[in-house]
């Protein structure tokens, strides 16, 4: 599978992910906010598999050559 997530895409997924699950550790949001680990892992992955099912990607383009 090819990466279809892009840089500030990324850069977004991980910070908002790592924010709901440290809340969700402290117990500031409850149980809800372990939906956090979803983007965290897209984000540091590359890859969403949303993303792939759509045709979407947030990558630029490479040039070929």
């Amino acid at each position: 599978m090819k990466i279809n997530v892009g840089g500030f895409d990324r850069v977004l997924r991980i910070v908002v992910g790592g924010v709901l699950v440290a809340l969700a550790w402290k117990g500031t949001i409850g149980v809800w906010g372990w939906i956090g680990v979803v983007p965290l892992a897209t984000g540091a992955i590359g890859l969403c598999p949303l993303y792939s099912v759509l045709g979407i990607s947030s990558c630029p383009m490479r040039k070929a050559g």
